[in-house]
């Protein structure tokens, strides 16, 4: 019997390379995501697509009976689904920081709820979160963002503690710097948040910070999808999988340094990108 797996944020990056390499391996995969029209490569793949809105209770419990209905067991569930809402926390609306809530960390959340009884009835499972070293370190104008992913930290670590009588386990893996549209989307929310006003300039620098991330740094999205294969294939999976450009030293130094020695080397290091670009 193929292992069945439903990835969320399908639609492109990170969870398109997740969901081609599952395929490839011989899974039946589940490509969920809300933008369906940008799926059809992954449907002449092979993966059946699936209508997925994380702000939405009622989404989210259809897109899980359609695939307990269809293959009737899920035997990993790959959390991919997120995005980045960057501003100044005094200029970030509450409606914007509770979407981001919303989708990064409760629709999570949800979907995991809703794979338990499934996973718990056939004797395991992997729940897999990607998560981001945005959950180990910070930077200024990422406050939402990053206690999303600081609280899918927490939340994983609990978790794996509850589900480890089960056989199921549970997985994080941490990006750093891949080429995909998050970084984009996020420059733009931070500089229509923040790009005026008493926090223009620090937007900026930040802006400039992640664009240099971005540009130099970058990893591929297929090394995220080398992680999920490694802790999908693994009898006993690492905790945590650090993976992408710059993502092993950033958690190094956030360990090795203070929290003002940490916020002086991002400062200092946002400056300096920023005078780079002009």
């Amino acid at each position: 019997m193929n292992k069945v797996a439903l990835v969320t944020g399908a639609s492109s990056g990170i969870g398109e390379a997740i969901a081609t390499r599952l395929i490839a391996q011989g899974w039946t995969v589940f490509a969920a995501a809300r933008r369906m029209e940008r799926m059809s490569a992954l449907g002449q793949k092979g993966a059946r697509l699936v209508s997925l809105d994380l702000e939405d209770d009622a989404s989210i419990k259809a897109a899980m009976a359609m695939l307990c209905d269809q293959s009737g067991r899920i035997d990993a569930l790959i959390n991919n689904a997120g995005y980045g809402a960057y501003g100044a926390l005094e200029d970030m609306p509450l409606t914007e920081a509770r979407r981001q809530v919303e989708v990064n960390l409760f629709g999570l959340a949800r979907l995991i709820q809703l794979a338990l009884p499934a996973m718990r009835q056939q004797g395991g499972g992997r729940i897999v979160n990607i998560s981001s070293i945005g959950g180990k370190i910070h930077e200024p104008m990422g406050a939402w963002y990053h206690a999303t992913k600081f609280a899918v930290e927490g939340l994983s670590d609990c978790l794996r503690m509850e589900l480890a009588p089960f056989g199921i386990h549970v997985v994080v893996v941490q990006p750093g710097a891949i080429k995909t549209e998050w970084s984009g989307i996020a420059r733009a929310s931070l500089l229509s948040t923040s790009g005026a006003g008493a926090y223009a300039q620090l937007a900026r620098q930040t802006a400039s910070l992640l664009a240099a991330a971005d540009k130099s740094n970058s990893s591929p999205p297929e090394v995220v999808a080398d992680a999920v294969m490694s802790a999908l294939a693994a009898r006993r999976p690492k905790t945590r999988y650090v993976v992408g450009g710059g993502a092993r030293p950033l958690i190094a130094l956030r360990w090795l340094a203070t929290d003002r020695g940490f916020d002086w080397i991002m400062n200092c290091t946002a400056k300096l990108m920023a005078h780079r670009a002009g």
